[in-house]
């Protein structure tokens, strides 16, 4: 993948890393669309064949080209973005060009197609509401799950509290979750809400986030 300047490949860099702070061993999907490219990131995994509950991050930048290829989408580890980036900065490399990860892999949530249109603004929060509402979910599981906590008991206390509805449309705790995580919601700002069949979308400046 060939970037029009550094700051774009280190946009994604930044990206992969906030990512990897909410799933360490997660992935992103990188999909090219023209001359943009699309990447996705789950936060939140869902249930059953449909994810629902399923919270994904989406965040676009600009691209040159992909050398070798006219097209691009492909599901890679988020620790093989890591150590592309780490082994840049150990050399010194400030180009334009970020080989894509040999290594794929599949994962059940790439199934999962938000619309690309019909998308129909239904309201907007403040993007503070959305950090407080993160900061206090974390502090319960945190309080919640102590050291020692089994697997299921941790799984079942995160999808009770990221389930959670936080206002009279239903938008749930787990878009705050990603806000946060993944720095789109910058406090002060609004973040407004569309819908579109099955699938909800909080848009800031900065990415969107898309739940089912």
């Amino acid at each position: 993948m060939e970037f029009p300047d550094v700051e774009s490949l280190q946009d994604l860099g930044t990206f992969a890393g906030r990512a990897r702070t909410l799933m360490e061993q997660g992935s992103m999907r990188l999909q090219a669309h023209g001359s943009v490219l699309a990447a996705w990131v789950c936060v939140l995994p869902g249930r059953g064949l449909v994810g629902q509950g399923v919270v994904l991050g989406l965040r676009t930048m600009p691209l040159a080209s992909v050398h070798g290829a006219p097209g691009l989408d492909v599901t890679v580890p988020l620790s093989a973005i890591g150590d592309r980036m780490a082994r840049r900065t150990s050399t010194g490399d400030i180009g334009t060009l970020l080989p894509v990860p040999p290594m794929q892999v599949s994962e059940p949530w790439t199934a999962l197609t938000p619309a690309r249109s019909g998308w129909e603004q239904v309201g907007a929060v403040p993007a503070d509401e959305l950090l407080e509402v993160a900061r206090d979910g974390i502090a319960e599981i945190s309080e919640g799950a102590p050291t020692g906590s089994g697997a299921l008991a941790v799984t079942a206390l995160r999808e009770r509290v990221w389930g959670r509805s936080i206002t009279d449309g239903g938008l749930r705790a787990g878009v705050g979750l990603a806000a946060y995580g993944l720095g789109f919601a910058r406090p002060g700002s609004t973040v407004d809400i569309f819908r579109a069949g099955p699938w909800t979308r909080a848009t800031t400046p900065v990415g969107h986030i898309l739940t089912r």
